[in-house]
């Protein structure tokens, strides 16, 4: 920058900071003195004012015998006044043949226009459109703000300014509408019926100690009302189906026709809160019998509402699954212990959408789904929610982890909000405490075990450190040497690692199948019957089988690949050891897993597992290296490899 010019900034700034003092006159020849002195170049003064040079003689005449046209600009719209480098308020002078000068100040900035009448009249109008524009583009625009959340001292004419220019939102009155909306839509419902328990003298003449020594044995298994204030006496558990089920003995008679003994430990204890009509959340592992603590008390609720099925206009029971394996299982069980001559239909992606509407269409009972596709029908009005009055969230955990939350919430808008909820899962993370409280009401828990996380107690855990280059050795070893009676889930972390290491196992005269999401759904199908009936014992899957499958004879779970957490390795090792049988893990580490190690350790360590000194030695080494790491943090030496910016 040249002294002149240097000089000229210093006066500006002088000028600026005297404006306050001196008339429209005095601001007016200070400005005409500036373009003078500067010629076409604009600057910026102390007091934040920008001032551009007249564009010609006519204009600097014009503005010593007009008054400036002055008024206020809010300052979130300013910078497209004025535009890049002042590009914007230099072409509406020269456009209009006029000098501007914004002058900035709080909450508005003033702008004064030097020249004709008409000229003032025509930049003024150019300035209105650039910042109606500017506001349009501006989401959330500050008006509504400063309309609906005045602080305090805040001056009353900036706020009726601002209530001029924008309506205020009545919410109060928003929220009665949606009142009013919501109550008319549920207005002409069906009466409900929820309670059909009635307590056998056995369960009812259990002492307290009777009762804590049983769950204390029955897997530790501890309950609690979720209600709000004064809680409700937890329902004795039955411990022989007549207890539950002496006045139905239409279910007594599938029961007994399934060959079961007893009742699981999850379904002694749910069954009498369910058949009472509380809301239910259970939590257990996997292969404890949880579909069918659902599923009875559900087909005794169907049968006896006080509206006859025919008069419904729609399904009164749906489950929601987050896989298509799990609810065809969930389906199976419908038809095995059909009860009143019920209809179910299976509805999920990758099946034939045109028959699943049709079959809907033809009128249903129970209607067994994947968000994603029942959302789908939904939204094309294929079918009708609002007769649903038993709704079911099976493995809850594994929805939310798939993303399904949008679609569930969108469900439950058109399903009755006095209906009867349960929610089963396998683990108890706060996603899953959230969702339970948006949608059931005073639900009581059981779970079984610990709601922390616990390996299957019926497993043997074994853990092999080794190598990527090594996997394939160890997976070949082991399926070579296994004996006919073993029965194997191979699980690994990608579709294309299942693709090549079925295709590498058939290469080499081993008989398995693959079950991945980007299989058909027939080949899907056929691959699970083929491993079930042992036409084939070995199955190589993705997670997406870690929770579906249900075969009971599995012996080992081979983890090719560790999974993505702690929570899915569960998931897997829980595949065997099934329905009071043993059963076997294996899985392969590697120093990309090392991250994991400790929650592992905890794991072996609660299930009384060996731990290889060789994990150990990898956690210690990971603490290590986060330890280091963040301690380069907090020195502000790089980590790892340098960013880059562009």
């Amino acid at each position: 920058m040249s002294r002149r010019e240097s000089a000229a900034n210093a006066s500006s700034s002088g000028v600026a900071s005297r404006r306050s003092s001196t008339g429209s006159r005095g601001a007016e020849r200070t400005a005409t003195e500036e373009g003078n002195r500067r010629g076409r170049v604009g600057s910026r003064g102390a007091g934040g004012g920008w001032r551009e040079p007249a564009g010609a003689a006519e204009a600097t005449a014009a503005s010593r015998r007009e008054p400036p046209l002055c008024f206020g600009v809010k300052n979130d719209v300013v910078g497209a006044v004025i535009g890049r480098g002042g590009s914007k308020i230099r072409e509406i002078q020269n456009t209009t043949n006029t000098r501007i000068q914004v002058i900035k100040g709080n909450p508005e900035a003033e702008i004064k226009i030097f020249g004709n009448k008409a000229m003032q009249t025509k930049a003024k109008t150019v300035i209105d459109n650039v910042v109606k524009k500017q506001q349009n583009y501006i989401p959330g625009h500050r008006v509504d703000i400063i309309a609906f959340q005045p602080t305090v001292g805040t001056d009353t004419s900036t706020s009726e300014s601002v209530t001029d220019d924008q309506p205020l939102i009545d919410w109060d009155q928003i929220r009665e509408d949606a009142l009013k909306w919501e109550k008319k839509k549920w207005a002409d419902l069906p009466p409900i019926k929820k309670n059909f328990y009635i307590e056998s003298a056995t369960t009812s003449s259990m002492s307290q100690v009777q009762i804590d020594n049983w769950r204390k044995e029955n897997f530790n298994i501890t309950c609690d009302d979720l209600k709000d204030g004064e809680k409700r006496p937890i329902p004795n558990p039955i411990c022989k189906f007549e207890d539950a089920f002496h006045s139905y003995p239409e279910v007594m008679e599938n029961i007994k026709r399934a060959g079961f003994q007893k009742p699981t430990p999850i379904q002694s204890q749910a069954w009498p809160i369910v058949l009472q009509g509380i809301d239910l959340i259970g939590v257990a592992q996997t292969g404890t019998g949880k579909t069918l603590s659902y599923l009875m008390p559900g087909f005794i609720h169907l049968d006896s509402q006080p509206l006859a099925r025919e008069q419904r206009n729609g399904p009164g029971m749906l489950v929601l699954t987050p896989t298509r394996e799990l609810a065809l299982q969930v389906e199976a069980e419908c038809s095995k212990y059909s009860y009143g001559d019920l209809k179910s239909v299976c509805v999920y992606g990758g099946g034939d959408r045109d028959g699943q509407i049709q079959d809907v269409s033809k009128g249903v009972d129970i209607i067994i789904a994947t968000p994603g596709r029942l959302n789908d029908l939904q939204m094309n009005n294929f079918v009708n929610l609002k007769s649903v009055t038993y709704l079911v969230l099976d493995e809850a955990d594994k929805m939310l982890d798939m993303g399904f939350e949008p679609q569930i919430m969108k469900i439950l808008l058109d399903v009755r909000p006095d209906r009867q909820t349960i929610m089963t899962s396998a683990t108890w993370p706060y996603a899953v405490r959230r969702l339970a409280q948006s949608y059931l009401k005073e639900p009581m828990i059981v779970y079984v075990g610990t709601l922390d996380l616990v390996a299957v107690s019926t497993v043997k855990q074994n853990i092999i450190i080794t190598t990527e280059e090594e996997k394939r050795t160890h997976i070949q070893t082991f399926l070579e040497n296994m004996s006919p009676k073993d029965k194997v889930i191979v699980f690994v972390s990608r579709k294309a690692v299942a693709d090549h290491l079925s295709s590498d196992l058939i290469l080499r005269h081993i008989s398995v199948e693959s079950l991945h999401g980007n299989r058909e759904q027939s080949d899907r199908e056929k691959a699970l019957e083929n491993f079930k009936t042992g036409k084939v014992r070995i199955l190589i899957a993705t997670d997406l089988a870690s929770r579906g499958l249900d075969v009971h004879d599995i012996t080992h779970v081979y983890n090719y690949d560790f999974p993505r957490n702690i929570e899915e390795y569960v998931h897997r090792v829980g595949r065997t050891g099934r329905a009071g049988r043993t059963g076997m893990s294996i899985t392969l580490i590697t120093r990309n897993d090392w991250r994991i190690a400790t929650e592992l350790i905890n794991i072996l360590e609660r299930a009384n597992q060996n731990i290889p000194e060789e994990l150990v030695l990898m956690a210690e080494r990971y603490k290590a290296n986060k330890l280091k790491r963040e301690m380069e943090k907090k020195m502000g030496r790089p980590q790892g490899k340098p960013q880059k910016f562009y």
